[in-house]
């Protein structure tokens, strides 16, 4: 069909009917050259080869004749500004049909290899996405000139095709063509996207020789690849200082590079210097920006005041403004405002949908968060990851597995991150057969090659118990592999295991063999390994580490040395730690509190409180259970304040109490003797309590001698939780500390017979970075010897002062009724005696218990001291012990 034009509008009904256009690029043009790194700009001498053409010529002759019958021997004098401004046309339409008959009538014209016809043509293909064809007219240009070549490097950059860009620039170049501020943008482009920092480096002083410095968008573009870089972050606030002038642009990159720092108060003050220097508008980017900045700050306030900011600018519709606002109120916990966001959005894309998973799934609204999935227009990988990871989240490992043989039934794709939430979800449920399908299917599919996905097979089978599959893998594992997420796998296994010895020897060898380069996550478990095992002067040293290898900046590695070093007993470090971090969540805020908790400081952690409340800090529902419990540890009865605190849960911070919630409300009242109240409200609560909640009250029977509750509140535990051995201990300790012998036994000969056993208490101390542990009665050291020699001598001195063995306390720590001297040689004693034989006189003895202390342990620490004058801090489940001249300044609570 011939190509028709209309004599009076030349504009319009252009059309080809040309074959469609041959792929891009059908072979990738073979360069040779030297690495960026060695050879300068007037080094490389570059040619670009023309590419090997496997179907019809792109460009054949187009024939262009008139609608009218008045023509003139069928050839037409064709105005050249009809012709751009068709180009332009082809452009605004997206039309390239239209782009290659006007190509086609150029090539027609004498000039047609001249620049002024063919740099229009090469920019209106570029802009249609057809870089072939610009490379074409390109190559058929007599003389090319720097906007020729700029547009060329420009396409080739935009369009994934970086190695041709630079191989363009090049060769411009060494043409003797000297680029424009243009083109300097054009290769810089190129740089940004394959993250060629030396190639940047030499283009940068190009560019200061060739005067372009001052040219906004080239240092613009500077700074975007200086960007890319944590360790040039330096060079882009000099090259922003340096700057004369500023467009919005300049204001977009600095303050994202210093986001991507982690310098949030940095970005703030950015923000506001441009509103107040430079009366800058905001666009979309900023507004996104600064959002980031105030998620990762937490910053609650200043987040809503870029809201309104935004609203005032009218960006309040913009969609990636408000996908960024979704992602920042689910940060602060916000759902309401989440929701609100949503409804209001005038346009919705599929991260819309997919950021509304995550918030329904981060605030525990799993049915919601379902509810938005099925209500998805469309959904991809992404969206059923985020619900699958949710899943995960929330516990739910069964849901995981049904959604992920629906996708695999369907034929949907399956991405590294599909697989790794279906291997947690193994883990979750603690299925080894289960876990052993997943693990085949992974192997069958070729997944296991996959660096991430072998480390959360390994993972699995430690949270499923099975060490031995989790070892095998972890010696499989390749040596040209990234050692570090495997190592770090397996270090948190072994904590996961009850092997905290283990997880440290093997973050030991780690590092002197070199095997493992300690990330945030391999710190943060190490923190969190030393802080359960109190295990000071390695956390000091781990630290130390962090520092130097700039992880201590962290989010996550703060939070984790605030919990190690309280749990260590050094209050100043961990609150130090605290005050240090550059940004807080409020997991900080949370390990502040729940440190002056373990330390039985219930006033500085309702202090803490107060602080959160003036900075408008927004609670979780951890948070709660915290601060819940320090009211039964404040020196007044506070009980009135704690109710309300309780009541404003729901009306005031829009959080459901949870069993959670209930058993530290109720072991407040317990604990302050209001025994039937806390029977009351575990009777009234809106869900059936579970054994935690009714084991909170039954605690306080026993310290208030109240066998009458205690009683029937012990049938709801045995009933709701028949299979848990700690039930029975508690009953049995009820009836024992009441004087009720018979019984407190017949619960233990009840327990026995079902094949139940309490969990062995353990003591231990560190001496020389070396964990010494002891069991009751254990006689596995190698200096079992002097150890139950020393204790002998302990035991005797102690009587002298006073001391009285408690046998009330037996049945707490034994299987059966024993011997008074069984009571001898529990663990806490045992570790006490070894710690007074190998340290100096005057030093401290450092002794940390997995369970409770009994009553007798605790007495007799109290005449150590005095005997010994020595203080003794001994840290147990309940919270730290001060043992100083036959005092304990931190009390138990019995």
């Amino acid at each position: 069909m011939a190509t028709v034009i209309n004599t009076q509008n030349p504009l319009l009904h252009l059309r080809s009917s040309s074959s469609s256009s041959p792929s891009l690029f059908p072979s990738k043009p073979k360069t040779h050259h030297l690495p960026f790194s060695t050879a300068t700009a007037s080094q490389r001498l570059l040619s670009f080869s023309e590419p090997q053409q496997q179907q019809q010529p792109l460009v054949s002759s187009y024939p262009l004749t008139y609608s009218s019958s008045s023509s003139l021997n069928g050839n037409i004098d064709v105005d050249v500004e009809d012709l751009f401004t068709l180009l332009r046309l082809s452009v605004q339409s997206g039309d390239l049909s239209l782009a290659k008959s006007v190509h086609a009538s150029i090539l027609k014209l004498e000039e047609h290899r001249d620049t002024r016809l063919g740099n229009p043509l090469i920019s209106a293909y570029l802009k249609l996405g057809h870089v072939f064809g610009a490379y074409k007219v390109f190559a058929g240009l007599s003389c090319p000139n720097v906007v020729s070549f700029t547009s060329l490097i420009s396409g080739f950059a935009k369009s994934s095709r970086e190695e041709e860009a630079i191989e363009v620039f090049f060769r411009m170049r060494s043409g003797g063509i000297a680029p424009n501020e243009h083109s300097f943008v054009a290769i810089l482009t190129a740089c940004i996207r394959m993250l060629e920092l030396e190639l940047g480096l030499q283009v940068h002083a190009l560019i200061v020789k060739m005067g372009y410095l001052d040219c906004v968008f080239v240092v613009n573009a500077l700074m975007g690849l200086y960007g890319k870089f944590n360790r040039c972050f330096d060079y882009v606030l000099k090259l922003f200082d340096g700057m004369p002038h500023r467009d919005i642009t300049s204001w977009n990159t600095v303050i994202s590079s210093v986001v991507k720092e982690f310098k949030y108060e940095k970005a703030f003050e950015l923000f506001r210097d441009m509103r107040i220097n430079n009366g800058l508008r905001v666009d979309y980017f900023t507004i996104s920006t600064l959002l980031t900045a105030c998620t990762g700050s937490f910053s609650s306030m200043e987040g809503r005041a870029v809201h309104a900011h935004a609203i005032r600018t009218g960006l309040e519709a913009n969609l990636s403004v408000n996908n960024t606002l979704i992602g920042f109120y689910t940060q602060c916990g916000s759902v309401k405002d989440v929701e609100t966001v949503f409804q209001m959005m005038p346009v919705r894309d599929i991260i819309t949908w997919t950021e509304m998973i995550v918030t329904y799934m981060e605030s525990g609204q799993v049915d919601l968060a379902m509810e938005i999935f099925d209500k998805m227009p469309e959904k991809n990988c992404v969206s059923y990851n985020a619900l699958l990871a949710g899943f995960c989240k929330n516990g739910q490992g069964t849901k995981v597995l049904d959604l992920f043989v629906k996708m695999v039934e369907e034929g949907s794709v399956l991405t590294d991150f599909t697989l790794t939430s279906v291997i947690n979800a193994c883990g979750l449920l603690m299925d080894a057969k289960l876990s052993e399908q997943i693990h085949g299917f992974v192997m069958k599919f070729g997944f296991g090659s996959n660096a991430h996905i072998e480390a959360s097979l390994l993972d699995m089978w430690t949270r499923c118990g099975r060490m031995t599959n989790a070892k095998k893998m972890f010696n499989r594992w390749a040596s040209d592999q990234d050692n570090s997420i495997i190592w770090t796998s397996m270090i948190c296994g072994y904590a996961r295991n009850g092997q905290p010895e283990d997880a440290i020897y093997l973050f030991q060898s780690s590092q002197s063999e070199g095997m493992m380069v300690a990330d945030e996550v391999a710190l943060s478990s190490v923190f969190g390994i030393c802080g359960t095992l109190g295990f000071h002067e390695m956390g000091k040293q781990i630290h130390c580490h962090a520092i130097k290898t700039g992880f201590s900046s962290n989010l996550g590695v703060g939070n984790s040395l605030i919990s190690m070093y309280f749990k260590c007993y050094n209050m100043n470090d961990a609150i130090k730690s605290f005050n240090v971090m550059p940004s807080h969540d409020i997991v900080s805020w949370n390990g502040l509190i729940a440190g002056h908790l373990l330390l039985r400081q219930g006033d500085e952690a309702l202090t803490v409180w107060s602080r959160m409340e003036n900075a408008s800090i927004k609670p979780d529902a951890v948070t709660f259970v915290l601060i819940i419990s320090a009211y039964r540890i404040t020196n007044s009865n506070l009980v009135d304040s704690c109710r309300n605190l309780f009541l404003s849960m729901r009306t005031v911070y829009d959080i459901e109490p949870t069993s959670q919630h209930y058993a530290s409300f109720v072991g407040v009242l317990g604990y302050w003797g209001f025994l039937d109240e806390a029977e009351e409200v575990i009777n009234n609560m809106p869900f059936k309590p579970k054994a935690s909640v009714w084991r909170a009250l039954l605690d306080s029977c026993r310290i208030h001698l109240n066998t009458t509750i205690g009683k029937r509140i012990a049938k709801h535990i045995l009933s709701t939780e028949p299979q848990d051995p700690s039930t029975y201990v508690l009953v049995s300790n009820l009836y024992s500390a009441s004087g009720r012998w018979h019984d407190s036994e017949m619960v233990r000969e009840d327990m026995r017979q079902k094949g139940f056993r309490k969990h062995p208490g353990r003591s231990w101390i560190i001496h020389q970075n070396k964990l010494h542990s002891f069991y009751a009665r254990d006689k596995s050291h190698p200096q079992e010897k002097d150890i139950y020699s020393g204790l002998e001598v302990l035991i005797l001195e102690c009587v002298k002062a006073g001391y009285v063995p408690d046998t009330s306390f037996v049945l707490h720590e034994v299987e059966e009724h024993q011997k008074k001297n069984f009571l001898f040689y529990h663990s806490a004693k045992l570790a006490a005696t070894y710690g007074l034989l190998i340290t100096r006189p005057g030093q401290p003895i450092r002794i940390v218990k997995n369970i409770l202390v009994c009553g007798d342990c605790h007495a007799f620490l109290k005449h150590v001291s005095v005997v010994t004058k020595r203080d003794i801090f001994l840290r147990d489940a309940s919270g730290f012990h001060c043992f100083v001249n036959g005092q304990c300044s931190l009390q138990r609570i019995e």
